[in-house]
């Protein structure tokens, strides 16, 4: 049996807001963006690469789905990006105006900085460390 995670939801306050942050400022790929007929669409991102889980930018139906944009994870963080270069992501990602809410650190598996995206919702930035290397 083959099995992949293709795809995570995202509640975004709207499609457009979630294409400017991802798409204009992280440099995520738009995979999709079709109508649905309502005022919704099927609106989905990647980054760049090849592989990996796509963000379906969902916007809200229901007061209660509005008030937890931001806060999916209850607060944690959500979302793992994963990085071949953290100096050179960190970087742009700060000149681009990303809210880092901590300094880089080096853990065992990985250099690793939490920012979060201007909707609340917290990610990692984590560039792993090579399998039988010391953390630095």
């Amino acid at each position: 049996m083959k099995q992949a995670l293709a795809t995570v939801s995202l509640l975004v306050p709207s499609y457009d807001a979630g294409l400017r942050f991802y798409v204009d400022v992280l440099g995520f790929r738009l995979v999709e963006d079709t109508q649905l007929g309502g005022g919704k669409r099927w609106v989905t991102v990647a980054p760049q690469g090849d592989g990996g889980a796509r963000l379906l930018l969902a916007e809200p139906s229901t007061p209660e789905q509005a008030a937890t944009i931001g806060r999916q994870a209850g607060g944690r963080v959500f979302l793992f990006l994963e990085t071949d270069d953290f100096s050179r992501d960190h970087s742009r990602y700060l000149a681009a105006g990303v809210t880092f809410l901590e300094e880089p650190r080096h853990e065992a598996y990985a250099t690793v900085a939490v920012f979060q995206d201007p909707f609340g919702t917290k990610w990692d930035l984590l560039e792993p460390t090579p399998k039988g290397s010391p953390a630095t």
